[in-house]
C-alpha cells in the first residue's frame, strides 16, 4: 500500500501506551452509530435496507464490490453532520477529531443556496487510515451575520455564549492527548463517552417558544443550532453500491425518499458522490421555563453511492454540466433528472477515457508476472494499456456544497430564501477554525502521484 504523505506516525513508545487514532475513531464511529440507532430508530431499518441493496448488487455484478481496500470498509462507512453556533465549539471539536485522526478537508459555502452556513469535512487523509475506517463529520458553522434582524442577531449570540456543548472532562482528555501525543485505554472508553454526550438527541430547548418561533421563521436551520443544548447529529449516513435501487427500496420499506437523488446521474462509471435520504423526522421537545411541548424537524436518514475522485479539470466539466442540468429545470424533478441525464452524455464514462483524459484520479500498481519495460522513461498511461501496470480509481471521499445544500433543504421545507450571499468567507472560517482546510484535490493528487512513483522504483528495481 502506497504511504501517504500525511500520515502522522506514532513513535514506537506512544504507540505502546497511546491507542492508535484509527482504534478511537472506530470505536467512536461504532458508538455513535449505537446512539443514533436508539434515538432514530429508522436508522436501523435503514442499515438494514442498505445491506440488502449491496448483497443484490453484488449477486448481480460481483464486479460492483469495490476493490481492496475500499471492500474491507463497505460496512462500516459512514459519515455524520452536526451544525456548530460558534467559532469556539468549532475550533474544540477540530481538537477532539484530531484525536481521532480526523482533519478538516475541503471548505463548502452552502449561503448561495440559501442554507446560512459554512462547512468542512473531518476525516482521515492517508490512504491506510481510510481503509481501516473512513468515518467522516461534515461539519458546519453558523453565519450569524446573514440575520438582518440585528437584535435577533446579537439574542442568537448571547444564547450561543451561554452555552457550553463540551463535558469538563472531555476538554481534559482532549488536553491530555495535544499535551503527551495521545491516549491510553483506559483514557479512550472515558473520552468516546464524554464526547458522545455532544452529539447526544436532547429533547429540551435552552429558549421560550416566542425565541425559538423568532428564529425559525428566519430560518429553520438557525433555530436547530441555537435553541438546544448542543449540536445533535442530524443524520448518519451508510454507503450503498445502488443508490437508485435504494431509492426505490425506501418506498417499499415504508420510508418517504426525498423527491430526486442529489449529484450526477446514474452512470457505468460512478463518479463523485449520489445522495438520497428520508425525510426528517418529527421530534417532541420541551421549550424553557414553561415545559410547554413542541416539535422539531432537523434528523433525518441518509445514503450515500461514491465513485471515482475527479482531478481539477474533471470537476470544472462536471461542474458546468450540472449547471447546465439546472439552469431550466423550474422545481420539475423529472424534468430536471432528464436534464440532467441530457447534459452528462458529455461526461466521458469508461474508465480508460476518464485515465486518458485525465478527469479522474487513479491508483497505480505494478501487476506481477508481467514483462517490464526497457528504458528509463515510462507513461503510465501506455503501462497501463500494456498490461504491465493496473489502475484502480481512488474513491471519492469528500462531499459536494450543491448536493449538500439540497438534501438540508429537502429535509427544512422549501419556504427557504433562495440566496444570501455571493461573498464566500473561507479566510473567516478558518480563522474560526484555528487551521487551514485541507485541499482535497490536492490529497488525491498526492496519492496518485505517489503510486506512480512506486510503479517506477519498481521496474527499474526489477528490470534486467
Amino acid at each position: 500500500m502506497t504511504t501517504s504523505p500525511f500520515r502522522e506516525p506514532l513513535s514506537q513508545k506512544q504507540s505502546r501506551a497511546f491507542e492508535a487514532p484509527d482504534v478511537i475513531r472506530t470505536r467512536f464511529s461504532d458508538a455513535l452509530s449505537h446512539m443514533y440507532r436508539e434515538e432514530v430508530p429508522q436508522y436501523g431499518t435503514l442499515l438494514e435496507l442498505v445491506a440488502d441493496v449491496n448483497a443484490a448488487a453484488v449477486r448481480r455484478d460481483p464486479l460492483l464490490l469495490p476493490s481492496k481496500p475500499d471492500s474491507a470498509r463497505l460496512d462500516v462507512e459512514r459519515h455524520g453532520a452536526i451544525r456548530l453556533g460558534t467559532p469556539y465549539e468549532l475550533n474544540t471539536v477540530r481538537r477532539i477529531f484530531a484525536v481521532m485522526g480526523m482533519h478538516p478537508v475541503g471548505y463548502y459555502d452552502l449561503s448561495e443556496a440559501g442554507v446560512p452556513v459554512h462547512s468542512t469535512a473531518f476525516r482521515p487523509v492517508a490512504d491506510d487510515a481510510l481503509a481501516t475506517n473512513p468515518f467522516r463529520v461534515f461539519t458546519s458553522l453558523l453565519r450569524l451575520d446573514l440575520i438582518e434582524d440585528t437584535a435577533l442577531k446579537d439574542l442568537a449570540a448571547e444564547i450561543l455564549r451561554k452555552r457550553n456543548i463540551f463535558s469538563a472532562r472531555a476538554l481534559e482528555l482532549t488536553d491530555q492527548a495535544e499535551a503527551r501525543g495521545g491516549l491510553t485505554a483506559r483514557e479512550t472508553d472515558e473520552f468516546i463517552v464524554e464526547v458522545l454526550q455532544t452529539f447526544r438527541w436532547h429533547g429540551e430547548a435552552t429558549v421560550s417558544r416566542e425565541v425559538y418561533e423568532r428564529l425559525r421563521s428566519v430560518h429553520r436551520l438557525i433555530a436547530d443550532v441555537v435553541c438546544f443544548r448542543g449540536p445533535h447529529i442530524n443524520h448518519l449516513t451508510p454507503r450503498t453500491l445502488d443508490i437508485d435501487a435504494a431509492q426505490a427500496e425506501m418506498s417499499l420499506r415504508g420510508i418517504e425518499p426525498k423527491e430526486i437523488i442529489e449529484g450526477p446521474p446514474p452512470r457505468s462509471i460512478p463518479i463523485l458522490l449520489r445522495q438520497t435520504s428520508f425525510k426528517a423526522l418529527e421530534e417532541p421537545f420541551r421549550f424553557a421555563e414553561t415545559q410547554a411541548q413542541g416539535v422539531h424537524t432537523a434528523r433525518f436518514g441518509e445514503i450515500e453511492q461514491r465513485g471515482i475522485a475527479l482531478t481539477r479539470k474533471g470537476r470544472a466539466l462536471y461542474d458546468s454540466l450540472l449547471q447546465m442540468a439546472r439552469s431550466d429545470s423550474e422545481g420539475d424533478a423529472r424534468k430536471y433528472e432528464e436534464r440532467l441525464a441530457q447534459a452528462f452524455k458529455a461526461f466521458p464514462d469508461t474508465l480508460r477515457a476518464l485515465r486518458r483524459e485525465q478527469l479522474g484520479f487513479f491508483r497505480y500498481a505494478l501487476l506481477p508476472h508481467t514483462s517490464l519495460p526497457a528504458g528509463e522513461t515510462f507513461n503510465i498511461d501506455d503501462l497501463v494499456d500494456q498490461g504491465v501496470v493496473s489502475a484502480t480509481p481512488i474513491t471519492y471521499e469528500d462531499f459536494l456544497p450543491v448536493s449538500a445544500a439540497g438534501i438540508f433543504q429537502s429535509n427544512l421545507g422549501n419556504a427557504e430564501p433562495k440566496a444570501y450571499s455571493d461573498v464566500t468567507v473561507q479566510s473567516e472560517f478558518e480563522q474560526a477554525l484555528g487551521a487551514p482546510v485541507l485541499d482535497a484535490i490536492a490529497l488525491y493528487q498526492s496519492e496518485q502521484d505517489a503510486s506512480i512513483a512506486e510503479v517506477i522504483r519498481d521496474i527499474k528495481r526489477l528490470a534486467p
